[in-house]
């Protein structure tokens, strides 16, 4: 197994002071910062260029941690995520104690996803706070499959990028997204 200790130990420090990574996920290269500091969010918005009206996609390490950011989740969220046979976000209404520019602010949803990377599934739960990730790239432009296909520049502006699986040539492809409001309706976004 790949020894990523110095690689979360980097990453955490940024973290905590507000900054921003790039980093492996279990699905695509993104970039994440600390999805309860508001000026950290701020920070990914303008790197990307993305207009901040746009929600992001939040991680956690397990699903419990879910009821920390959603008032309610419906039972059937958590259906999905166990038949799901890759990666899934599911965007929740009523999101709570997360940035208030990481939220929609139309119907206070949010993308959340589980990972199931052991990377990722380390580092937030040291960090022991949700972790935006959006993909590393600017708004408008397709989405790296790998980290060879990341913008120069983009590397340039962030504070830390791992070094956990920059080798790895194996394309990944984004997570799947289901809305799922509360009264349990679905609607799939992204298969």
């Amino acid at each position: 197994m790949t020894d990523f200790k110095p690689d979360i130990a980097k990453a955490l420090e940024v973290l905590r002071s507000g900054g921003v990574i790039l980093y492996p996920t279990d699905t695509i290269w993104g970039l994440g910062c600390d999805a309860t500091n508001q000026e950290a969010v701020k920070k990914i918005y303008n790197l990307k260029r993305r207009a901040d009206n746009k929600s992001m996609i939040i991680l956690v390490d397990t699903p419990n941690r879910i009821n920390s950011y959603i008032e309610e989740v419906p039972d059937i969220a958590f259906d999905l995520m166990e038949l799901a046979d890759k990666p899934l976000t599911l965007i929740l209404e009523g999101a709570k104690n997360l940035a208030e520019n990481a939220i929609n602010q139309e119907d206070r949803s949010v993308g959340i996803r589980v990972v199931n990377e052991a990377f990722c599934r380390q580092l937030i739960r040291q960090f022991k706070k949700p972790i935006v990730s959006t993909s590393a790239n600017f708004s408008g432009e397709p989405s790296p499959a790998i980290f060879d296909e990341i913008s120069e520049t983009l590397i340039s502006q962030v504070d830390y990028v791992v070094e956990y699986r920059q080798d790895d040539i194996k394309k990944a492809a984004p997570s799947g997204i289901i809305k799922v409001e509360t009264n349990g309706g679905i609607k799939i976004i992204r298969a």
